[in-house]
């Protein structure tokens, strides 16, 4: 086992102690705005003649828009389109500039490191407890600390204080070594070396594991090769069928895993901008409205320091490793290998079917992210699953305000019913 003192800790900033580049990528984003909304005007003559070419399913309520502007002045409704996109662009502008000179910072102390290999590291904070261990995965291209956000909605804080012992994966940024790693090796590797340690600092108790977004389908194919040392699995917002979705998102997937498959044979991974660029991809105007809602808030209050440390958490992410980013992008996202059966880990197919340890699925109901249909797909495969869903976001589910209602404390109360 390596500990902390063998090797240099690897680098993890604290969000927003460096100059907020945010929303990332800015230029993209405000790209996407500018065409919007000039296009608005642009479309004016041809909503006068009749020759505007509607969407089919827009096309109906285009044509009662044209029947109900009939007698109104050309210049009048040109002027109040104008003001709009003046007021939009204003409220988005104004968001962004707030979000930038905001004095708000993630001020949480990090708990010891228990085992660090290369930039991977599992972070103790049960502090030396006895309860029973929990080893919880995050993805692979976030920072670990959302479920570490803040005091009041920290996740792994809250699962301490209910007598468990959790045990954080931070996966940290690549590093030289980790720039040549697939899913095996995070798999087989690292995943195996952390459940390891997290063993042997427990007296060889089964492991609770416990998978966020895609650190579940990580800990799902860890459970089932390591069955015997597992208790429980838990998976929040994890997907499955990938190509469960509607038509229009799973033709997405597809076009942004072959757009994608340029940049990362050029750079050797997915930089973190074109990341933030896939997810702005699948709700493009969620940005705006984001930071135009952030506008009209008082800088002071708790909802506008909450809004300021979750986006800086958004915007530290890191990049996915070349290898990595093809199987995820091509395995997952366009050839939805998992749901065929055709994902293997090891040489071994990833068969849900074979997990029989108790299983939670936490879908939330609003996540934009992973379709809840992506995520409830596993509850069709894994024997005797217990699928839930709940009203929350992608994001919101384990650090929004609702949280500690909907998901903290029904998690905390599963875990410790399964142990009766």
């Amino acid at each position: 086992m390596k500990k902390k003192s063998d090797e240099q800790a690897p680098d993890n900033p604290t969000a927003g102690q460096q100059k907020r580049l945010g929303p990332r990528p800015l230029l993209m984003h405000m790209g996407i705005m500018a065409g919007t909304w000039m296009s608005s005007r642009a479309a004016l003559p041809y909503l006068k003649n009749g020759s505007l070419p509607w969407n089919p399913d827009l096309e109906a309520a285009g044509k009662e828009l044209e029947s109900a502007l009939a007698n109104v002045n050309p210049e009048t409704f040109a002027s109040a389109i104008d003001a709009a996109v003046a007021a939009r662009a204003d409220a988005f502008v104004n968001g962004v500039r707030a979000y930038q000179a905001h004095s708000a910072h993630r001020t949480m102390d990090e708990p010891p490191v228990l085992w660090c290999e290369g930039t991977t590291r599992v972070l103790d904070y049960g502090q030396g407890g006895d309860g029973p261990p929990l080893l919880i995965v995050p993805s692979l291209i976030n920072r670990a600390y959302v479920l570490d956000i803040s005091e009041e909605r920290s996740m792994v804080r809250f699962l301490a204080g209910k007598g468990f012992r959790p045990y954080l994966v931070d996966w940290g940024a690549p590093g030289d070594v980790e720039r040549e790693f697939s899913l095996d090796d995070y798999i087989m590797g690292r995943l195996n070396g952390a459940l390891d340690a997290v063993r042997t600092a427990t007296g060889e108790q089964p492991v609770d594991l416990l998978g966020y977004c895609m650190g579940g389908l990580l800990t799902l194919a860890l459970a089932q090769r390591r069955a015997g040392a597992i208790r429980t699995l838990a998976l929040l917002a994890t997907p499955w069928d990938f190509h469960a979705a509607s038509e229009d998102v799973v033709a997405l997937y597809r076009s942004l895993s072959t757009q994608s498959r340029l940049v990362v044979d050029a750079c050797g991974e997915l930089p973190v901008d074109v990341i933030q660029g896939i997810f702005a991809a699948l709700d493009p105007y969620r940005i705006q409205r984001k930071f135009a809602g952030f506008a009209g808030l008082d800088p002071e209050s708790a909802a506008a320091r909450e809004f300021v440390t979750l986006e800086d958490w958004l915007n530290d992410g890191v990049p996915l490793v070349g290898k990595v980013a093809r199987e995820c992008l091509e395995g997952w996202y366009a050839e939805n290998r998992p749901a065929k059966g055709e994902w293997r880990i090891g040489g071994k197919a990833v068969e849900p079917a074979r997990i029989d340890m108790p299983t939670l699925l936490m879908v939330p109901e609003a996540d934009y992210i992973v379709p809840p249909e992506c995520a409830r797909a596993l509850a069709s495969v894994i024997p005797n699953s217990d699928c839930r869903t709940i009203p929350a976001g992608h994001i919101g589910m384990v650090a929004g305000s609702k949280a500690r209602r909907v998901l903290h404390e029904p998690l905390a109360c599963w875990l410790s019913d399964t142990m009766c």
